[in-house]
This record gives C-alpha cells, structure tokens and sequence, in this order.
C-alpha cells in the first residue's frame, strides 16, 4: 500500500524516513524529492532495486539511472581517473542540479544497467534528500515519471504515475527548480576529448563556460 509522508509535519517527516530505509533496505524503490523535481530511488549497490527502478521508468539497462550522493567528497570514492574540470565544477555546483558522467571504479560491486564503465553522480540541493542520502549511502535516482510524460514536480504527481507500485513517497512541496538536472560527460576529458553537454537542464551552458575556461564544451 503507497503512503505520502508530509515532510512538512515533523511526527510523518519521522515515520517517511523510517519507512523509506526499510523499503530501500528491502530493495524496494520509494519516490524523493530533490531541488531539480522528483525522483524514484534505489539502493545504487542493490541489483533487485536498480533492476525495479528501470522497469518501473518503463526503460531498459540502455538507460541507466544517475547516482545522488551526499557530498563532494564521495565523488572520488566512486568515480576514478576524475579530470581537475571536475573538480572545479563541483566546488562550483553541488550542492545543485549538475550532474557529471565519470568514469566508475573498476572495483564498486553494483549493476546501473549498460553504463559502459561510467557513473552519473550528482549531489543535491535539499535537505530532507541530504539527509537521506547521509543515512543510507548512495542512490540510484531517476525522475519520477513514466518514459515519455512530464516530469513530477510534486509527490502528488508522481504517485499519479506510480500509484502502489511505490511503498513510500516524500513529500515536500512543489520542486524548486522543477526542471530536470544539466547532465555533462566528462568521461572522456582525460584522453583530450571535450566535455559532451547530454542534456540542458537548470544550470545554463553560460554558467559552466564560466568554470570550465579554456575546456571545450560540445553541445550534440
């Protein structure tokens, strides 16, 4: 049975956290908010959750979800090879709505889908999802709609598109940015290649120029 947590109510912000790490430690999938919009959430080192999340998306293992952590200095125990842009770009942005593909850490024990020896990592902007991520690690993200429809810039939303197939959802008001993250590739800057701009989203392309100096920036 699906239940939406007011966070904005102390005693259902209480019991919503509780009850959204036992659906993770399950391997269950809850939907969180974020400061871009809503996301299904996975447990990021538990196969069954990943695997729950991308059929819930209606997508396949050619899609694999970001990863939301809880502070820049995870980025390094999950990505390798990290070029200094990245770095710079991450005192720049996080917390905030930049996600950066990277190359993974050949020894991480998790199954994203086809990731082709990358990891999309983002930290977020939001306190409730911070502290989540605090508490239980990683997580394997995706906004919280069906492939193809709007993205959920509420709980009420995405519980519109996931209804019980969803155990626990957090809900904290309307999504402040409510537009999707700006996902980069960096994976490739080491080896001379430019950073390939995969989707604008809530940080603009001016501002990242602004960072990155003489690193170019492909725009597909």
């Amino acid at each position: 049975m699906q239940k939406i947590y007011d966070c904005s109510v102390d005693v259902e912000l209480l019991g919503g956290f509780r009850q959204a790490k036992v659906a993770l430690d399950r391997s269950e999938v809850v939907v969180i908010p974020t400061d871009t919009v809503y996301g299904l959430a996975a447990d990021a080192f538990s196969v069954k959750g990943v695997e729950q999340l991308i059929a819930l998306k209606g997508k396949d293992r050619t899609s694999p979800p970001s990863v939301l952590i809880p502070k820049v200095e995870t980025m390094s125990a999950l990505a390798a090879d990290l070029p200094l842009v990245a770095n710079q770009l991450a005192a720049a942005f996080w917390p905030g709505a930049l996600t950066m593909v990277l190359k993974a850490q050949l020894s991480l024990e998790w199954d994203l889908g086809d990731t082709r020896g990358t990891v999309a990592l983002r930290v977020p902007d939001h306190k409730i999802t911070l502290a989540l991520l605090e508490d239980v690690g990683p997580l394997a993200v995706s906004g919280a709609n069906l492939n193809g429809e709007p993205a959920a810039v509420t709980a009420q939303q995405a519980a519109e598109y996931f209804k019980e197939k969803v155990p626990v959802y957090l809900d904290a008001g309307a999504s402040p940015k409510g537009e999707a993250s700006t996902i980069l590739d960096l994976s490739q800057v080491r080896d001379g290649q430019p950073i390939r701009v995969l989707r604008k989203g809530a940080i603009s392309l001016e501002r990242i120029r602004s960072v990155i100096g003489d690193v170019e920036l492909q725009v597909d």
